[in-house]
Protein backbone atom coordinates (compact mmCIF):
# COMPACT_ATOMS: atom_id res chain seq x y z
CA UNK A 1 0.00 0.00 0.00
CA UNK A 2 1.11 3.05 -0.35
CA UNK A 3 2.42 6.30 2.17
CA UNK A 4 2.40 9.61 1.31
CA UNK A 5 5.22 10.20 3.50
CA UNK A 6 7.57 7.71 1.74
CA UNK A 7 6.09 8.56 -1.79
CA UNK A 8 6.71 12.38 -1.61
CA UNK A 9 9.38 12.05 1.29
CA UNK A 10 7.79 14.40 3.84
CA UNK A 11 6.34 14.71 7.41
CA UNK A 12 3.78 16.19 8.42
CA UNK A 13 2.35 18.79 11.07
CA UNK A 14 -0.46 16.59 12.57
CA UNK A 15 -3.03 14.60 10.61
CA UNK A 16 -4.90 16.91 9.27
CA UNK A 17 -2.01 18.64 6.80
CA UNK A 18 -1.52 14.92 6.32
CA UNK A 19 -5.00 13.82 5.06
CA UNK A 20 -5.33 17.47 3.35
CA UNK A 21 -2.12 16.55 0.94
CA UNK A 22 -3.12 13.34 0.74
CA UNK A 23 -6.46 14.11 -0.82
CA UNK A 24 -4.44 16.21 -2.90
CA UNK A 25 -1.85 13.74 -4.20
CA UNK A 26 -4.57 11.32 -4.72
CA UNK A 27 -6.81 13.42 -6.57
CA UNK A 28 -4.23 14.02 -8.80
CA UNK A 29 -2.99 10.49 -9.53
CA UNK A 30 -6.91 9.71 -10.35
CA UNK A 31 -6.88 12.23 -12.67
CA UNK A 32 -3.68 11.05 -14.42
CA UNK A 33 -5.02 7.53 -14.48
CA UNK A 34 -7.82 8.70 -16.56
CA UNK A 35 -6.78 10.94 -19.20
CA UNK A 36 -4.58 7.98 -20.35
CA UNK A 37 -7.86 5.83 -19.76
CA UNK A 38 -9.73 7.91 -21.88
CA UNK A 39 -6.79 9.07 -24.67
CA UNK A 40 -7.49 6.04 -26.88
CA UNK A 41 -11.27 7.39 -27.35
CA UNK A 42 -9.86 11.34 -28.01
CA UNK A 43 -11.51 12.16 -24.75
CA UNK A 44 -11.30 14.11 -21.72
CA UNK A 45 -12.69 12.95 -18.56
CA UNK A 46 -14.48 15.96 -18.64
CA UNK A 47 -15.85 15.28 -21.59
CA UNK A 48 -16.57 11.62 -20.78
CA UNK A 49 -19.00 13.49 -17.99
CA UNK A 50 -20.91 15.16 -20.63
CA UNK A 51 -21.63 12.05 -22.70
CA UNK A 52 -22.86 10.46 -19.42
CA UNK A 53 -25.15 13.38 -18.63
CA UNK A 54 -26.49 13.59 -21.76
CA UNK A 55 -27.56 10.15 -21.73
CA UNK A 56 -28.91 9.99 -18.70
CA UNK A 57 -30.97 12.77 -19.06
CA UNK A 58 -34.62 12.13 -20.97
CA UNK A 59 -34.87 15.69 -22.97
CA UNK A 60 -31.38 17.47 -24.09
CA UNK A 61 -29.90 20.01 -21.89
CA UNK A 62 -29.29 23.50 -21.86
CA UNK A 63 -25.45 24.33 -21.55
CA UNK A 64 -26.15 25.70 -17.72
CA UNK A 65 -27.33 22.61 -16.94
CA UNK A 66 -24.58 20.58 -18.26
CA UNK A 67 -22.20 23.21 -16.28
CA UNK A 68 -24.37 22.21 -13.12
CA UNK A 69 -24.53 18.64 -13.06
CA UNK A 70 -20.66 18.16 -14.14
CA UNK A 71 -18.19 16.55 -11.62
CA UNK A 72 -15.61 19.00 -12.67
CA UNK A 73 -17.37 22.45 -12.71
CA UNK A 74 -15.16 23.22 -15.92
CA UNK A 75 -15.51 27.24 -16.80
CA UNK A 76 -14.64 25.70 -20.32
CA UNK A 77 -17.36 23.46 -20.81
CA UNK A 78 -17.98 25.18 -24.02
CA UNK A 79 -15.14 24.32 -25.13
CA UNK A 80 -15.67 20.64 -24.70
CA UNK A 81 -18.95 20.99 -26.31
CA UNK A 82 -17.57 22.42 -29.06
CA UNK A 83 -14.88 19.42 -29.93
CA UNK A 84 -17.46 16.77 -28.52
CA UNK A 85 -19.70 18.49 -31.63
CA UNK A 86 -16.87 18.12 -34.18
CA UNK A 87 -16.52 14.69 -33.34
CA UNK A 88 -20.29 14.42 -34.04
CA UNK A 89 -20.96 13.01 -30.44
CA UNK A 90 -23.23 15.45 -29.74
CA UNK A 91 -25.14 17.97 -31.31
CA UNK A 92 -27.11 21.34 -30.91
CA UNK A 93 -30.54 22.32 -31.09
CA UNK A 94 -31.80 26.01 -31.61
CA UNK A 95 -34.46 26.57 -28.86
CA UNK A 96 -37.66 27.55 -31.30
CA UNK A 97 -38.29 30.06 -28.44
CA UNK A 98 -35.46 31.59 -27.70
CA UNK A 99 -32.87 31.85 -30.18
CA UNK A 100 -30.15 32.88 -27.61
CA UNK A 101 -30.60 29.59 -26.03
CA UNK A 102 -29.27 26.11 -27.42
CA UNK A 103 -30.09 22.86 -26.24
CA UNK A 104 -27.47 19.64 -26.69
CA UNK A 105 -28.09 16.39 -26.92
CA UNK A 106 -26.29 12.95 -27.31
CA UNK A 107 -25.95 11.45 -30.75
CA UNK A 108 -26.00 7.84 -31.83
CA UNK A 109 -22.46 8.17 -32.33
CA UNK A 110 -21.72 8.95 -28.58
CA UNK A 111 -23.91 6.18 -27.31
CA UNK A 112 -21.98 4.15 -29.01
CA UNK A 113 -18.76 5.30 -27.85
CA UNK A 114 -19.81 5.62 -24.50
CA UNK A 115 -20.83 1.98 -24.69
CA UNK A 116 -17.47 0.86 -25.95
CA UNK A 117 -16.06 2.90 -23.30
CA UNK A 118 -17.82 1.58 -19.99
CA UNK A 119 -17.08 -1.92 -21.60
CA UNK A 120 -13.32 -1.65 -20.95
CA UNK A 121 -13.88 1.02 -17.68
CA UNK A 122 -12.69 -0.81 -14.43
CA UNK A 123 -13.50 0.39 -10.97
CA UNK A 124 -10.02 -1.02 -10.29
CA UNK A 125 -8.46 2.16 -8.78
CA UNK A 126 -10.20 1.39 -5.51
CA UNK A 127 -9.42 -2.18 -5.45
CA UNK A 128 -7.74 -2.18 -2.25
CA UNK A 129 -11.19 -1.19 -0.45
CA UNK A 130 -13.60 -3.33 0.52
CA UNK A 131 -17.34 -2.29 0.09
CA UNK A 132 -17.51 -0.92 3.83
CA UNK A 133 -14.12 1.18 3.28
CA UNK A 134 -15.59 3.03 0.44
CA UNK A 135 -18.73 3.54 1.82
CA UNK A 136 -16.63 5.04 4.81
CA UNK A 137 -14.28 7.08 2.35
CA UNK A 138 -17.30 8.46 0.65
CA UNK A 139 -18.75 9.94 3.39
CA UNK A 140 -15.57 11.20 4.99
CA UNK A 141 -15.35 13.02 1.71
CA UNK A 142 -19.42 14.30 2.01
CA UNK A 143 -18.08 15.12 5.52
CA UNK A 144 -15.00 17.15 4.11
CA UNK A 145 -17.70 19.48 1.66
Amino acid sequence: MGDISKDIKSKFVNNKVKAMLNIIYTANWINSVHNEFFKPYGLSPQQFNILRILRGSSEPLKVQEIKARMIERAPNATRLMDKLSDKDLIKRLPCPGDRRVVHIEITDLGLALLKQIEANLKDDLLENLTEAEAATLSDLLDKIR
